[in-house]
């Protein structure tokens, strides 16, 4: 079993940055084939933002060449840096590793 905890969510002015980490527990998320960050906006689906799979990072198209994700093994953990925040980031982000979820992080991207 993994335990995930997300954190590094807040308000942020449009054009900011935030940084998000995903600290995993359990097991180690060396390994894990995929692992990712996604979002989910009011009254909206939840949706992939970043990817790792198999060692490959992907994007959607919405944030590529804003956001960049990152995996420290060491440290066992998942990371998410926003740059260029644009209000429609706004959205509560989880972090997914092998299939278990974190609890999610408010980012606001708001003047």
């Amino acid at each position: 079993q993994v335990q995930l905890v997300e954190s590094g969510g807040g308000l942020v002015q449009p054009g900011g940055s935030l940084r998000l980490s995903c600290v995993a527990s359990g097991r180690s998320i060396s390994s894990a084939y995929r692992v990712g960050w996604y979002r989910q906006a009011p009254g909206k689906q939840r949706e992939a933002v970043a990817s790792i799979i198999a060692g490959v990072m992907e994007y959607s198209t919405s944030v590529e060449g804003r956001f960049t994700i990152s995996r420290d093994n060491a440290k066992n953990t998942l990371d998410l840096q926003m740059n260029s925040l644009k209000p429609e980031d706004t959205a509560v982000y989880f972090c997914s590793v092998m299939g278990y979820w974190g609890q999610g992080t408010q980012v606001t991207v708001s003047s």
